[in-house]
């Protein structure tokens, strides 16, 4: 019995030889197919649209050399491997070549999100990398995952990448280029290296091959050495994200305390606040309060002094300046005589009374008119 499954294991494995070895190929089908996903790419990246990229994503046939590298490397057997880094290699000049040509043709002057959001990889990009190469290759091994490839295509980005080296490179803009090329080979090393652990961890016959071949030694190297820029990609992207929540969180409580510790913005029947926005760009932070008035006249000069003033006091140290943007409104409508008190529906509320210590800096701080 043991004789028959090692025997079915080395059939599967000869099958699945030739498989690799057939899609290392460099054929007229990968060629219309990378032609086809580049233009669908570089059209959907023109025209921002993410679907249509997605769509490109699905079509794209580079998958299929990527995964005989990995799975070459691992039996240690070098003109394969080179077959199909050609095969891919040759797909990637096309595309570049093919997105140059768009990119001239066009000549846009700048681009929109779904192309510059591909110039700043950092490590989640290399960590989808891995896990999308590692499932490819649970695909590619067991049959019954085949439902799953449709996903994969799409999770395996590398097409796009490419597209939009070459628009940027057309449009002169080198540095966003270069991301662009960082976030492609990030993508080709994660997907390799994912598929190879993948393939050593379910064949039996390649465990221990990965760490034992150069080829897997380079690649885990090269891989290694994508996380110093992509680290500091990364940590820059989590600093600006814990930057912007701290404005989004000083911006709520400064509207808070406007509306409720103010009698200007908050407590003047006269004066509604619409809302603030905060121009983080000028120093210092420039606040802009919208209001809409019914006495043209206010809220004066004196008053937005002194409501700064308070701000400044509540958030020092930090300084800001305040600017507010008002709109006079008309309110038209005849007299009418009030109803007896046992009609009303719901008693007029009383003013709320300030804190103490609030009332007292507010009224300190702001002149009555």
């Amino acid at each position: 019995m043991s004789n028959l499954g090692a025997a079915g294991d080395d059939g599967r494995l000869v099958a699945l030889r030739k498989e690799f070895e057939h899609e290392a190929r460099f054929s007229q089908v990968f060629v219309v197919l990378t032609v086809g996903a580049t233009l669908i790419a570089t059209l959907g990246l023109l025209a921002n649209s993410p679907g249509v990229v997605i769509g490109a994503m699905v079509v794209a046939p580079w998958i299929l050399p990527l995964q005989s590298m990995a799975f070459e490397i691992l039996r240690g057997r070098l003109p394969m491997f080179l077959r199909a880094l050609r095969t891919l290699m040759l797909g990637v000049a096309i595309c570049l070549l093919l997105a140059m040509a768009v990119g001239h043709l066009v000549a846009f002057p700048s681009f929109g999100s779904e192309v510059m959001n591909r110039t700043s990889p950092n490590l989640l990009d290399l960590g989808v990398a891995l896990v999308a190469g590692a499932v490819a290759m649970y695909a590619k091994l067991r049959k019954d995952a085949i439902s799953a490839l449709a996903g994969l295509a799409i999770a395996v980005a590398l097409v796009p990448p490419i597209c939009v080296v070459g628009l940027l490179l057309a449009s002169a803009f080198w540095a966003q280029a270069y991301g662009a090329l960082l976030l492609f080979a990030t993508n080709l090393l994660g997907i390799m290296v994912g598929a190879m652990a993948t393939l050593g961890t379910l064949e039996r016959v390649y465990r221990g091959r990965l760490l034992h071949s150069r080829l897997g030694l380079t690649s885990l190297v090269l891989t290694a050495l994508l996380v110093v820029p992509l680290g500091g990609s990364f940590f820059r992207l989590l600093d600006r994200s814990r930057r912007e929540t701290k404005a989004q969180q000083l911006e709520a409580v400064i509207e808070q305390r406007l509306r409720s510790s103010t009698i200007t913005l908050g407590g003047d029947p006269a004066i509604d606040l619409v809302g603030i926005s905060i121009d983080w760009q000028k120093n210092p932070p420039l606040i802009r309060a919208r209001v809409r008035v019914t006495d043209p006249a206010v809220p004066s000069s004196n008053q937005v002094a002194a409501v700064q003033d308070f701000i400044n006091t509540n958030q020092a140290p930090l300084r800001f300046r305040l600017v507010v943007q008002r709109t006079a409104v008309d309110l038209i409508g005849p007299e009418t005589a009030p109803n007896p008190p046992e009609l009303e529906v719901l008693p007029a509320q009383e003013a709320r009374p300030l804190p103490q210590g609030e009332a007292q800096e507010t009224g300190a701080s702001e002149p009555d008119t």
